[in-house]
Parts: structure tokens; sequence; C-alpha cells
């Protein structure tokens, strides 16, 4: 099936996208997931080895990335809002790369170092209320790690609907429904990873955790100290 020369991705390859787009998206989705969990578990040494101050530089770059990201994501959101078709798609496909590059330095920090177990000291911000600020956390650590997860498959779907076909057909396509929930996960998670990051980082302390399978899922309670171990 022949498509105008409009869409990004033309020719006999972005109709062949265009036609298997289901079947490309489930498979580079299995792919995603498959690196995501080879870098937990360690099975496949991908990425040379960070040291800490390698690891704490690769956290400060990540949180970057995803800032920009959404900010990104909201301005092509506001774009389609505002009918300006052009200025969306160039959000989006940017949104699109600096997840991708996301995707590299977060395989490599895991992979390559290690994963960090947040830790509230006395004196830190509101440490009497531990038992309120530690259900908060984890929930918002959890939202972020399953909009991570289910928004893979739906941003990979919109993606490959909006690169491989023109403006004018995407209104018959699965695109604009697909296109509002990739976006609201996509945005929800990186709000939340930005969230967690500056908590992590920046209010309370951490230790750094053993790599493992299951830690992303795994995550550990928070505990009240005095003492040093993992402070920043």
């Amino acid at each position: 099936m022949s498509r105008p020369t409009d869409a990004v991705l033309d020719g006999p390859t972005g109709e062949w996208l265009a036609d298997h787009a289901k079947l490309v998206t489930a498979v580079l989705s299995v792919v995603g997931y498959g690196l995501v969990a080879s870098a937990f578990a360690g099975v496949i040494p991908l990425f040379p080895d960070l040291t800490r101050a390698q690891v704490l530089l690769f956290s400060d770059l990540i949180a970057v990335v995803n800032t920009t990201a959404l900010v990104v994501l909201l301005v092509g959101w506001r774009a389609i809002r505002r009918g300006d078709v052009a200025r969306h798609r160039r959000a989006m496909v940017t949104t699109f790369l600096l997840i991708c590059v996301f995707l590299v330095l977060y395989l490599w920090k895991v992979g390559g170092g290690f994963e960090k177990s947040i830790v509230i000291r006395q004196g830190q911000f509101l440490d009497q209320y531990a038992g309120v600020v530690e259900p908060l956390y984890l929930l918002m650590l959890a939202v972020h790690i399953v909009l991570s997860v289910v928004a893979v498959p739906v941003v990979l779907y919109a993606i490959l609907l909006g690169l491989t076909h023109p403006p004018d057909e995407l209104g018959d396509t699965a695109h604009p429904r697909v296109g509002r929930v990739a976006a609201f996960a996509w945005g929800l998670s990186l709000f939340l990873g930005v969230v967690t990051y500056v908590l992590l980082n920046h209010v309370y302390s951490w230790e750094a955790m053993e790599r493992g399978l299951l830690v992303l899922l795994a995550a550990p309670g928070l505990r009240v100290r005095c003492g040093l171990d993992g402070e920043e």
C-alpha cells in the first residue's frame, strides 16, 4: 500500500513499518525489556565498570536528560493542542531521542555501577515523619517504575505511527488515542523520576545496593540513621 511522501519515513521501508507497526513495537519492546533485565542481573557485561564518582555523575546527567525530555514533551503536547503538527512532531521525536540517551546512561549506570537505597537520617527534612515519607516515596517510585514499563510499547507504537503516516492520515489511525496515553504515562513517569531523584540525592541520604534482577522492584525500606554509611 503506497503512502504519500510527506511521511517522515516513506518509501518501501516506511510502508513496511506502517503495515507492521504492532509487530515492530512488540519486538523493540521485548529487546528493551531484555536489555534492562540483563543490566540489572549482570548477565550480559555490556558496559565497563564505573567508579563511585562516575555513578553520581551519571545520576545527575540522567536527571538533566529526563527534565529536558519532560519540558520538550510538554512543548509537544501544547503544540498539538494548538494544531501545530510540525512542531508537535519535532518535539515528540526529540523527546524520544532524549529517552534513548537516558536508556543508554541508565543501563550503563546500573550495569557498570550500582543502584541506590534511600536513607533518612536524623536531622534531615521531616525525619520525624519517616513513617509517612517512606510510603510516599515508595509509592512515587513504584508508580514511576510501572509507568516506565507500561509506556515503552505505547510510546513506540505512537512514534512509529507518527513517523510512517502523513499528518492528514494520522486521524484515521490509532495515533491520537495511543498518543494521549503515551504522553500521559511518559510525562508522569518523567516527573516522578525527577522528584525521586531530588529526594534521593539532594534531600536525603543513600547507600549503594547490590546489583540484582529484582533490585528495581524490591524497593528497600527507609531507615533513620546518625551514621555516615553511604552519605554523599
